[in-house]
């Protein structure tokens, strides 16, 4: 196709060069007529012909042109023009910037060349900017499509809003309707909480008036017959011998020197429940502790022995009617016994998962509860202001303690022996032969009604807390004074344990602070991590590791 349009523009070019030589013979023949008329009127001039050499391209193409090689004529015009146009595009740069305002007039054929070049470089751009084109329109479209999308999203957000705002304002609306009756609501509460204290003073100021004095009350343990003298049930347990714990083991918790009041560090926190927790309590061989709660359940948690667990859950259980307060563990690990709120003692075997006696006996809420170490015995105390120990054999309460003149807030046996230790809100601390029931020494000292009473195996030491946070340690064997005091208040104390070696002491106050305390130093130092009150503490077997529950239903483990 390429060889055949050159020959067609090559037999074109022939034929334009015909008719231009026609026509130059033509302008010559006229020329030659005109000037006939002259020759006859005037004589005949010598005339002189210049000779202009031809040009060497001519020559070539006119050359070729006679000779026919039509086709080495246009490949010789094709390089003579190519060769050519760059040496004018070269001339025409150099003239531009020499001489500014001159200009080359190339011939037609150079023309139509340049015509063409710069024909193909607009076609060239013309392609680009239809594509730039194409590109802008369908990101125009795209972006059409995230303008309607956004659109529709505002518009669904916007109505959104308006329905939130619109239920916002009918709830306002509402609880404003409910204002007036939270208002009397709560004049009600503060009035009935009123009458509630108004009512116990009054109780209290008869039972002050009516009771018995002191006097009275020992004349009739005077004339009453001796407990030792009562007939024995069929079924009751005797007590055994006790001399005391081993003086090989004595020497061995003595010996345990303990951790610093500076190493203790919180270690682990349990949800153990939703509601406060009033007591906790370890098992006597394993890492395993009882939480019991005012949502009235108790529950059996496995210690985490690494830091990276969380204790779990064994067992639970239910059947009071009212929140618990007390909890404590077998001496064997198998059994619970629980006090509650409802005056109710209540006995629990895990292997059956039930309860499995409950004692009735106590007029009011009863505090805490503790085994004798040979497990037929079971001590309790109540808001009644009575202690009574009862026995598990024959299922029925053996001894009836009565000296406090208030509630019994704490009961507990001392470690192999028969001696039971009470606190009262009376401010006095009682040891009793429970054998017999009599009451062997009275401790006197505190200032504030006592909420509980330790005692350690280690240093056969007493220590007590009462409800301005004063802490008391007592010698059994000189019991008219404290042989030292710690304050950790002004908030109250509400429970107080010994460590393996007795010489430490961990307390818990209301302030949200587990306190320990140095007994020999007397120094404090305090432990947060509770959110509300500290209602029970406790030390592991080894003694290097604190055991906390408080109000906000946590178990805290510090170690």
């Amino acid at each position: 196709m390429s060889d055949r349009r050159r020959e067609e523009a090559e037999e074109e070019e022939e034929r334009s060069s015909a008719e231009e030589d026609e026509e130059e013979e033509k302008s010559e023949e006229a020329l030659s007529s005109s000037a006939a008329p002259k020759r006859n009127s005037e004589p005949p001039q010598a005339q002189t012909l210049s000779n202009i050499p031809e040009a060497v391209d001519d020559f070539l193409r006119n050359f070729l042109r006679r000779a026919g090689l039509t086709r080495t004529l246009s490949r010789f015009e094709g390089e003579w023009y190519g060769s050519a146009l760059r040496r004018l595009t070269d001339t025409l740069k150099t003239v531009a910037t020499a001489a500014p305002g001159v200009y080359f007039i190339p011939d037609a054929l150079t023309h139509r060349h340049l015509l063409q070049s710069e024909l193909e470089a607009v076609r060239a751009e013309t392609e680009l900017l239809k594509e730039e084109v194409l590109s802008a329109g369908a990101s125009l479209v795209r972006i059409q499509r995230e303008r309607d999308f956004h659109r529709l999203q505002h518009q669904r957000v916007s109505e959104d809003k308006r329905r939130l705002t619109e239920d916002f304002k009918h709830l306002k609306k509402h609880l404003e309707s409910y204002e007036p009756v939270l208002r009397q609501m709560e004049e009600k509460y503060q009035t009935a909480v009123r009458q509630k204290m108004l009512l116990s003073f009054h109780r209290e100021r008869l039972q002050s008036s009516t009771g018995p004095t002191p006097a009275q009350v020992k004349e009739e343990r005077r004339k009453e017959k001796p407990p030792a003298k009562t007939t024995a049930h069929l079924k009751d347990s005797e007590f055994p011998p006790c001399s005391g714990l081993p003086r090989a083991y004595l020497e061995q918790m003595n010996s345990h020197t303990g951790k610093s009041l500076a190493s203790f560090s919180l270690t682990c926190s349990i949800r153990a429940h939703q509601q406060p927790i009033s007591c906790i309590d370890l098992h006597p061989r394993k890492l395993i502790l009882v939480s019991a709660s005012d949502d009235s359940t108790w529950r059996l948690w496995v210690l985490p022995e690494d830091r990276e667990k969380v204790g779990e859950m064994l067992l639970s259980g239910e059947g009071h009617s009212d929140w618990l307060s007390g909890c404590s563990f077998h001496p064997d690990g198998s059994k619970l016994a629980t006090t509650s709120g409802d005056t109710t003692v209540r006995l629990w075997d895990f292997s059956r998962g039930c309860c499995v006696l409950m004692l009735s006996g106590h007029a009011q809420p009863t505090w805490a509860c503790s085994f004798h170490s040979c497990g037929h015995f079971l001590a309790s105390c109540s808001a009644d202001r009575t202690a009574k120990l009862w026995d598990l054999n024959s299922q029925r309460c053996r001894l009836t303690l009565r000296r406090h003149t208030a509630s019994v807030n704490s009961v507990c046996f001392l470690p192999s022996s028969n001696l039971l230790l009470t606190c009262s809100a009376d401010k006095t601390l009682a040891l009793w032969d429970a054998r017999v029931g009599v009451c062997t020494t009275t401790f006197l000292g505190h200032c504030h009604p006592c909420n509980h009473a330790a005692f350690s195996s280690a240093t056969s030491m007493v220590a007590s807390c009462d409800s301005s946070g004063i802490i008391n340690t007592w010698d059994t064997r000189k019991p008219t004074s404290p042989m030292a005091a710690a304050d950790t208040g002004p908030l109250s104390a509400n429970q107080v344990a010994f460590n393996h070696s007795g010489k430490m002491l961990a307390v818990a106050s209301s302030d949200g602070l587990v306190k320990l305390v140095e007994v020999d130093s007397g120094s404090v130092s305090s432990l947060e991590g509770h959110r509300d009150s500290v209602q029970s503490v406790t030390f592991d077997h080894k003694g290097e590791t604190v055991i906390s529950a408080g109000s906000d239903g946590r178990v805290n483990i510090w170690s």
